[in-house]
């Protein structure tokens, strides 16, 4: 979802101001291998039989919540390029109606697709589809909850997409199946604020996720109509566990190879999510006299997470937590500032 609540809307969509679960399992991983598949929103091409699928979405705070009651799931593919996605969405009433570009899509049921290439929760890129085949695309150079604000101008130059029907549209008199959705995203429009290669080399790993939102609706005079008061759900692959989307540190990890490979955890996973609570720790106090150290913030590293304890350094725009890290057998620094970003040198 693209807007924050607080901006005039005829329904209030959820952002949230506080943090997922302190130490949260590690998020979703995917392998992406090669392939280039024709876009007709089918997902038929025999490129797509060389990708798995991957996990069903579940509800976006995670396992507390009931299964969704439809299934969805997605494939990825890419080379020299585009990114390919494509999605399947099982749906007993497949209903749309926004046709404006840019319109605020997940007011209908929609598709999402959530990418940080370089995982250092900034310039991340989102957009949306809705059965009709009409397309938000946005990007956020910090997330809402850091005063940040979509940026409806950035568009995907040469975005290929496309959506199958396994039924009808807008027709309340029969039952359908669902929809597909493909799409092929250049990596030269991801490239723009990526921070790192684009496309990518093999052994790389994106942030990426996947929301569906989804209305229920009844059936009045023959046209869907969202019952008053009733909220949407949001069906997620790797769970945010938290009804916020714009946490871009929860999102899975897409890894890109040529060929099979083992997907690989990012061994900095719990350093990360320590200094996300040392940043949400931050976020409580009042008018940003942010604390000095770990313990005026009654936190401690978990043990065997650092190979040296993580500091807290004021600085002129406010503060950073930073601990020395292993990556492939070398020590790094990782650190996270005021406004959450992260950084790994």
């Amino acid at each position: 979802m693209g807007l924050q609540c607080g901006q005039v809307l005829p329904l209030c969509i959820f952002i949230s101001t506080v943090g997922p679960l302190d130490n949260p399992p590690h998020p979703k991983g995917y392998v992406c291998v090669c392939g280039t598949p024709a876009i007709d929103g089918r997902l038929v091409d025999p490129a797509w039989d060389n990708a798995a699928w991957t996990d069903e979405y579940v509800d976006i705070e995670g396992s507390q919540k009931p299964l969704p009651r439809f299934k969805t799931r997605a494939k990825m593919l890419w080379d020299d390029e585009h990114f390919y996605i494509g999605a399947e969405m099982e749906e007993s009433h497949v209903w749309a109606t926004l046709t404006k570009h840019d319109s605020v899509i997940f007011y209908d049921n929609d598709f999402e697709v959530f990418i940080d290439p370089n995982g250092d929760n900034h310039n991340y890129y989102e957009l949306e589809i809705n059965a009709l085949n009409t397309e938000w695309d946005l990007r956020l150079p910090k997330a809402y909850r850091d005063g940040g604000s979509a940026l409806d101008s950035w568009e995907v130059p040469g975005l290929s997409k496309a959506v199958h029907i396994d039924g009808t549209l807008n027709d309340s008199r029969d039952t359908d199946k669902g929809w597909t959705v493909e799409l092929a995203i250049p990596w030269k429009a991801l490239g723009e604020f990526a921070g790192c290669p684009s496309p990518p080399v093999e052994g790389d790993q994106w942030r990426v996720n996947f929301s569906r939102v989804e209305w229920t609706t009844d059936i009045v005079d023959g046209q869907y109509v969202k019952i008053p008061k009733w909220r949407e759900d949001n069906w997620v692959w790797s769970p945010q566990w938290v009804i916020d989307m714009h946490q871009p540190q929860m999102w899975g990890y897409v890894q890109f190879a040529t060929s099979k490979a083992d997907f690989r955890q990012d061994e900095t996973h719990l350093a990360r999510m320590f200094l996300h609570r040392v940043y949400y720790k931050q976020k409580e106090r009042v008018a940003k006299r942010f604390a000095g150290s770990l313990g005026a913030l009654g936190l401690k590293p978990p043990e065997g997470v650092f190979l040296r304890e993580p500091r807290v350094f004021i600085t002129p725009t406010g503060y950073e937590a930073s601990g020395i890290v292993s990556v492939d057998g070398k020590p790094r620094r990782l650190a996270i500032h005021e406004d959450s970003r992260l950084t790994l040198e």
